[in-house]
């Protein structure tokens, strides 16, 4: 019997959300800005507080440094609710911090330290012993976030957890490295549900648009792919259906972690045995709602706010 419902593999960090910044800043001695402040960040992180918050038992899988921004991530989840049994805190590593540069239109871009944690995890680093087939779900955080982190150990990972009877769900970045689809071939014929955004798979799989990035995937084994489209919602694509689910959400504030919002919240649906379109409406939600408020997991609180989020959505049209 699973004693945990999400088993989330992958990155965190800490990240500095600076707002609102446009290029000016360049230009000028001293910026003034409406916040600074840390926050929890990271692929697996961000998708661990999360479905915690949205009711699911979730642990977490992943390396942080023996400082004070690796302390900030232990405490923090651990206070969300999330199990830190399996969080690697690792002597000599430095934990990851992200400055967020977000400009007015929500849109942002990250400066990252190669030399953190997030460049440096090591497969040894992330010790999921004891953990797969005790969870319902593996969530890996994202395919390529950690460099160092081959097909072959990715591939290894999902097998194993396949074999134990658990739903695997994945994301993606675009590679720091140059690697390709043939990287990570292996590993998508276990992907039950995987979750890139459209530039990402087109990018992956040499494809025209997103409808064909799908099917390629399709072929390579996902057995559903749901491509996040940006303000067009997402793409719904398995053996039955092809679907565009239109977003639900207003003016975004800061799109930082609205993807692994997404994750997190189809995830949740996939608990709850939703189908593959309700649960891209609910995913959907989630991620519409996070995007309200500065920084990866500030907005979403519980499953009840984000039901009554969708469903005021839902009544007002906008």
């Amino acid at each position: 019997m699973a004693n945990l419902d999400v088993l989330c593999v992958g990155s965190s960090v800490v990240d500095i959300p600076l707002h609102p910044v446009d290029r000016s800043v360049f230009d000028t001695v001293s910026y003034p800005v409406d916040d600074i402040s840390m926050q929890v960040g990271g692929d697996a992180l961000n998708e661990s507080i999360i479905l915690s918050r949205l009711g699911a038992r979730v642990g977490l899988v992943t390396a942080v440094g023996d400082d004070a921004a690796g302390t900030f991530i232990t405490t923090t989840a651990r206070s969300e609710g999330v199990d830190v049994s399996r969080v690697r805190v690792r002597r000599g590593l430095t934990t990851s911090l992200n400055i967020g540069l977000v400009q007015p239109d929500g849109e942002r871009t990250f400066i990252t330290n190669r030399n953190g944690s997030l460049w440096l995890t090591e497969e040894s680093d992330l010790d999921v012993s004891g953990r797969i087939g005790f969870a319902k779900i593996l969530a890996f955080g994202s395919i390529f976030n950690n460099p160092l982190l081959s097909g072959a150990w990715i591939a290894d990972l999902f097998h194993r957890a396949k074999a134990a009877g658990m739903t695997v769900c994945a994301d993606m970045v675009p590679s720091r490295t140059g690697a390709g689809i043939e990287e990570i071939a292996e590993a998508l014929g276990y992907v039950d549900y995987f979750f890139p955004n459209a530039s990402e798979a087109i990018a992956l799989t040499g494809a025209h648009d997103e409808f064909e990035a799908a099917a390629v995937l399709e072929r390579h084994g996902v057995t559903n792919t749901v491509l996040k489209v940006g303000a067009r919602g997402c793409l719904v694509h398995n053996a039955h259906t092809t679907e565009v689910v239109p977003a639900v959400g207003r003016d975004a504030v800061d799109t930082t972690g609205a993807g692994d919002n997404f994750a997190a919240g189809y995830i949740c649906a996939l608990l709850r045995g939703m189908n593959s379109i309700d649960a891209a409406v609910f995913a959907n939600g989630v991620a519409g709602l996070s995007v309200t408020r500065l920084g990866a997991t500030a907005a979403v609180r519980s499953l009840e706010q984000a039901e009554e989020f969708i469903a005021g959505i839902d009544a007002t049209g906008t």
